[in-house]
């Protein structure tokens, strides 16, 4: 989308329209299109991670310089070149930004299909807890999640900071 004019000029609107879409509103639609509870979830999941992941990788892409792209063509270059060895390493920095809000995303997003019609999982158990009223175990489950969370995001930033070191310790975590 971000390196293809044709296909972003196709691809943008979809993504403007449906992206922004709250993932837990696709909720009971995912529900009556898949067969199975799990099925609807994982394809929320998924959802939820792909609009940032997209978004920023597709904007990433957009802001290479252009003369990057014409160096690499005037060098023979081709265009899976060029997408692999310019494009992707210079939006990386958007990609990682992106990864990172999808992964947020995908935990507010677990949390609310683990609450609707599961019978396992960290968002079933607060929900649980709280039908029970023992507000101690729905704030231990709300705290797992958030270290939980917080143990993925500081691995993600360590993949990032060893792919990306020349901005070591820009955004720190």
């Amino acid at each position: 989308m971000g390196y293809n004019k044709k296909v972003g000029y196709w691809l943008n609107p979809v993504t403007k329209v449906i992206g922004p879409i709250p993932t837990t509103a696709w909720i009971p639609l995912a529900l009556s299109v898949f067969p199975t509870t799990h099925m609807a979830n994982v394809f929320l999941i998924a959802f939820a991670v792909w609009f940032p992941v997209t978004l920023m990788t597709s904007s990433g892409i957009q802001s290479t310089s252009q003369i990057h792209f014409e160096v690499s063509s005037t060098l023979g270059a081709s265009t899976l070149y060029k997408i692999v060895h310019v494009a992707i390493p210079s939006a990386m920095p958007s990609i990682f930004l992106g990864i990172f809000y999808g992964t947020v995303s995908s935990f507010a997003t677990l949390m609310a299909v683990e609450m609707n019609g599961n019978s396992s999982g960290i968002g079933w158990y607060i929900n649980w807890q709280k039908q029970v009223m023992m507000y101690d175990g729905v704030y231990a489950g709300l705290i797992i999640i958030a270290v939980i969370c917080s143990l993925i995001l500081t691995l993600l930033f360590k993949v990032r900071d060893r792919i990306l070191v020349w901005q070591k310790g820009v955004i720190k975590w």
